[in-house]
């Protein structure tokens, strides 16, 4: 059987998300890296986006399909508790990962930093400055809701932890998101328990390309 090919940059989250669960199941993988749009991507999703997968004849496009496909084809831990509640509550997280915390968190403040686009490539602070007071509500969500529990959907770890971890990972470096992890307690011992997993370690992303 060949091994399943996970296609996308390897500084992704998405990318390290789906490399993260098959860790979890023991699938072996091999990462080609690539940008968005090229077109080994372009072939399998419509919007040129990653990552994507190839499993033989399978093709697969967005994070949480591909998620599922390792979850439910291979043997292993289930990454999505079988349940209902369980399930539901992890496909809850994932979801409000996706389009609360993502956009707030990756799209206006982390772009900001990595990808500004502004002529000498330095940090567009004013759309750092116009993202922290909503990034310190998110936190303060994140932190009340790991009070009461291991992970994020459960008392084990879910496809919800591997959403987080990535987006966390990038917003410890930051300095305002980072004091923020600091002043959250029980976030941040999530964060610790989440970096010791081998999943976590095996999965390090490289640094991101230097600004010009």
């Amino acid at each position: 059987m060949p091994d399943l090919e996970i296609i996308g940059a390897p500084q992704s989250n998405f990318v390290r998300t789906v490399r993260i669960a098959c860790s979890e199941k023991s699938v072996p993988y091999t990462l080609n890296a690539a940008f968005p749009h090229s077109p080994e991507v372009d072939a399998i999703h419509p919007f040129g986006k990653i990552p994507v997968m190839r499993l033989g004849d399978v093709t697969l496009a967005e994070t949480k399909a591909i998620c599922t496909y390792i979850d439910l084809a291979f043997e292993g831990p289930h990454l999505t508790p079988r349940d209902p509640v369980g399930a539901a509550k992890t496909e809850q997280w994932i979801s409000l990962i996706n389009t609360s915390f993502d956009p707030v968190f990756v799209r206006q403040y982390l772009l900001a930093y990595f990808f500004s686009g502004l002529p000498d490539g330095a940090p567009d602070r004013a759309k750092i400055d116009a993202a922290v007071p909503k990034m310190r509500e998110m936190f303060a969500i994140l932190d009340s809701e790991l009070g009461s529990r291991a992970y994020l959907a459960s008392a084990e770890f879910t496809l919800a932890d591997a959403f987080l971890l990535p987006i966390m990972h990038y917003l410890k470096m930051m300095p305002e998101s980072g004091e923020m992890l600091q002043m959250s307690p029980n976030l941040r011992a999530w964060f610790e328990r989440m970096l010791v997993r081998p999943s976590v370690i095996e999965t390090v992303p490289p640094p991101m390309p230097k600004r010009d």
